[in-house]
């Protein structure tokens, strides 16, 4: 087995070995994976993180042993807490870096990528936060722009917004709604929600195609067009702007006691 490391800023995991194919989510820096195949220019990788499976430009990661992959499993999260930040190397070289990404083997403001050494000296989040700040920083991303297979301020879709939400309060969910949907408890009624709650919503189908983040007064901040807050009622939610609903709710889950 092959496993690898993302020693860049975002790069993008695409559903097929092509530049031209559909980008179905990002790799952070310092996010470590399995290589299933490799092949001349692409790998098929399995991130750790949340399992998630797709290709990645061989150029964009760097390849690690087996014995550094496991140490990254068994060492303490720790993830860059600034929208926008930096790193730099033993050369004073600087990598851009969003927040969230991971800081591997953090300590005393250095970190290891491969056998690269980092300096960092911003903020981290490394612990667990309590839930009611799980709005706190999901306000952080209002405005972002949506985008399809994004989880930066950059440019987000709605599972990458309730992932990387609750991945820097330091809890894990998996990458897709229908897949997130799959955690925690269910909630009967809207009445029992609380902030921090997950809403999730269907198509005519029956199919999981959007989720946000439930927040007081019957309000949920979600990523559709850009990151915003609308109104959620029994129905779905309703869009304030233009005075109509936009999605259909299917299902309530608490994940976080």
């Amino acid at each position: 087995m092959l496993y690898g490391i993302c020693n860049l800023s975002i790069v993008p995991l695409r559903i097929e070995a092509s530049d031209a194919s559909e980008m179905v989510s990002q790799v952070l820096f310092g996010e470590d994976f399995l290589i299933l195949e490799k092949e001349k220019k692409w790998s098929k990788i399995r991130l750790s993180f949340d399992g998630y499976e797709g290709y990645i430009d061989n150029k964009q990661y760097l390849q690690i042993d087996e014995e550094t992959f496991d140490k990254l499993a068994d060492s303490a999260n720790y993830y860059s807490s600034e929208i926008i930040d930096f790193v730099t190397n033993k050369k004073n070289h600087l990598s851009t870096i969003a927040i969230g990404s991971r800081l591997p083997f953090y300590k005393n403001q250095h970190l290891l990528v491969g056998s690269e050494d980092y300096y960092y000296d911003g903020n981290v989040y490394s612990e667990k936060l309590n839930k009611y700040e799980i709005i706190q920083k999901a306000y952080q991303f209002l405005n972002t722009p949506y985008l399809w297979g994004g989880k930066t301020p950059f440019g987000i879709d709605c599972s990458g917004f309730t992932q990387l939400v609750y991945k820097i309060c330091g809890y894990s969910l998996l990458r897709d709604a229908k897949d997130q949907a799959t955690q925690g408890e269910v909630l009967s009624f809207i009445e029992e929600s609380e902030p921090g709650d997950l809403a999730f919503f269907d198509n005519e189908e029956g199919n999981i195609i959007h989720v946000g983040i439930i927040m007081n007064d019957y309000n949920i901040i979600h990523a559709h067009g850009k990151v915003r807050i609308d109104t959620l009622d029994h129905s779905g939610i309703y869009n304030v702007d233009t005075k109509m609903h936009t999605h259909k709710l299917r299902i309530i889950k608490r994940l976080i006691q």
